[in-house]
């Protein structure tokens, strides 16, 4: 017993840190809660955790291997998975810039839809190849093959939870008042940024030779 719940709390920290990371998964959190909202944000979080949802169980069946091995699958999914992130970069960088007398009121109006931010939250996640790496490792490194699929199901259901949780605290300290009031002065400004940043990233994904 003692060693099962050593194991779960070593999954749940490895786990923690590695979403604490800045990565596309942060970035598009806090691009979707400033420039939206505080739900658009919670909702993009939900997202994330179907994300690692799909990561687990493909996983559990050993197919994480699989994608690993394969050139050609792992190449495919670093490919489309920069291209959306460039896709959402250049979106934010097309956006125009609102007039200084409807910014206060149209910043909060505009949001995206619950299933359009879910959707938004669960592509970035599930198309990131170093998530795929990171549960790779995790479940050949520190999680055993011994591990009854219980205790598997178990960390896997932290995970989920502890992902969607992480990122919707996100959401809820960035939309605070003093930081939007900050942030719809320099909103335009933001979206390009966000913008070049989701772009970077996408071609540092599309560039990695990491496999």
């Amino acid at each position: 017993m003692e060693s099962i719940f050593a194991q779960l709390l070593l999954v749940a920290s490895v786990h923690l840190l590695a979403v604490m990371s800045p990565g596309p998964d942060f970035l598009m959190i806090s691009r979707n809660t400033l420039l939206y909202s505080r739900k658009t944000g919670i909702y993009s979080a939900v997202g994330l955790g179907l994300g690692i949802a799909v990561h687990i169980t493909y996983s559990l069946f050993g197919i994480a291997v699989l994608i690993a091995q394969s050139v050609v699958l792992f190449s495919i999914i670093k490919y489309v998975g920069a291209a959306y992130l460039i896709y959402i970069g250049v979106q934010s960088l097309r956006t125009k810039q609102q007039g200084k007398d409807l910014v206060s009121k149209e910043h909060h109006s505009r949001s995206l839809t619950p299933v359009a931010a879910v959707k938004m939250g669960f592509l970035t996640n599930i198309l990131n190849p170093k998530a795929t790496l990171f549960f790779l490792a995790l479940f050949t490194q520190v999680i055993t093959p011994t591990t009854p699929i219980f205790i598997k199901g178990l960390m896997g259901l932290e995970m989920i939870l502890a992902t969607a949780a992480w990122f919707s605290l996100v959401a809820v300290l960035l939309s605070h008042n003093r930081v939007k009031r900050v942030f719809v002065r320099i909103q335009h400004k933001a979206e390009r940024v966000f913008g070049v940043l989701l772009i970077a990233l996408g071609l540092n994904v599309a560039i990695s030779s990491t496999k």
